[in-house]
């Protein structure tokens, strides 16, 4: 097959050798071209131009966040993503089922394209942006954009740092005295609205990240074949918001019996309207503030290699 390898070489476990070892294990069985990226959003362009030129597999070596990029560039056309995990945590590739080890998931990827294992599954998106697994509304991504302001620590510190930036956004930046938006459903969901979130989930699989090896399940019912999952947590009052995270690191029986959590499933769309802007992450990656946000499940709209 005619592959491209997109490298983010500054994600956190890429490196110089893992680079050269992936490139020539690929090349061995297929025909391929490394290219690198080099600023934010540059991924989606190179994906694009992959598939225009007839490319059959776009494989995808970095973080999340370059995961996301190369899926909006290949959403629509017949060019397969295959995911490498090159960043810290590596949601998406380990939720599909590959190593969080870069090369051994190449051997694993290898299998998979020897065996055709390609198949078309559904993303979600939100105002025009396709995501893989998640994206947060509120606290969640005020975290996110926390971690981004120290991003040279992510490869050194990866997990502790979120943990230190989700303290550290609940004490000193996040305004929790107040409900920040209103999240409404369609009539396929009841048709109501929640109008005192202080923060929302919308899933499109399930776990929701890692802590590490640890899986945070909000909603073990997301999958890439059916709509969305939304997690709309109601307070942000200390005693009754911990052990709703703690929840989420266990079985996750409270997060979804909580009057403070509003937990609902296979959605074909949602819409949040902000009380002023409020921050909001794709996959990951903190895009800035909103007003509103137009959620909708796209069926069938990405072929993904699958191990």
């Amino acid at each position: 097959m005619k592959l491209v390898l997109l490298v983010n070489s500054r994600a956190s476990s890429v490196t110089p050798r893992a680079r050269v070892v992936i490139g020539k294990a690929l090349s061995a069985d297929h025909e391929v071209t490394v290219v690198e990226t080099s600023r934010r959003g540059h991924a989606t362009r190179l994906a694009r131009g992959a598939a225009a030129s007839g490319v059959d597999v776009v494989v995808a070596l970095g973080g999340d966040g370059t995961l996301n990029e190369a899926a909006n560039g290949l959403a629509g056309t017949g060019c397969a993503l295959a995911p490498l995990p090159g960043g810290s945590t590596n949601v998406f590739a380990r939720t599909i089922g590959l190593p969080n080890d870069p090369i051994e998931a190449t051997g694993v990827l290898l299998d998979a394209l020897a065996g055709r294992s390609i198949r078309r599954v559904g993303l979600g998106s939100v105002n025009g942006r396709y995501f893989l697994f998640h994206t947060g509304v509120g606290f969640d991504a005020a975290v996110v954009e926390q971690v981004e302001r120290r991003s040279g620590l992510k490869r050194y510190a990866g997990h502790p740092l979120f943990v230190y930036a989700g303290v550290d956004t609940w004490i000193r930046h996040y305004d929790r005295s107040r409900p920040r938006f209103a999240v409404s459903f369609p009539p396929e969901a009841g048709d109501d609205v929640i109008d005192d979130a202080y923060l929302t989930i919308v899933l499109n699989t399930n776990p929701y990240t890692f802590l590490g090896n640890r899986p945070l399940d909000l909603a073990p019912e997301a999958t890439l074949d059916r709509g969305l999952a939304a997690v709309t947590v109601r307070t942000m009052a200390f005693t009754r918001f911990l052990p709703i995270i703690a929840s989420a690191l266990g079985r996750g029986a409270l997060l979804r019996r909580s009057r403070w959590v509003d937990h609902r499933t296979d959605l074909p769309g949602l819409t949040v309207r902000a009380y002023g802007p409020v921050p909001y992450q794709v996959d990951g990656d903190h895009l800035g503030d909103a007003e509103e946000l137009d959620f909708r499940h796209e069926p069938d709209v990405l072929d993904l290699v699958i191990p």
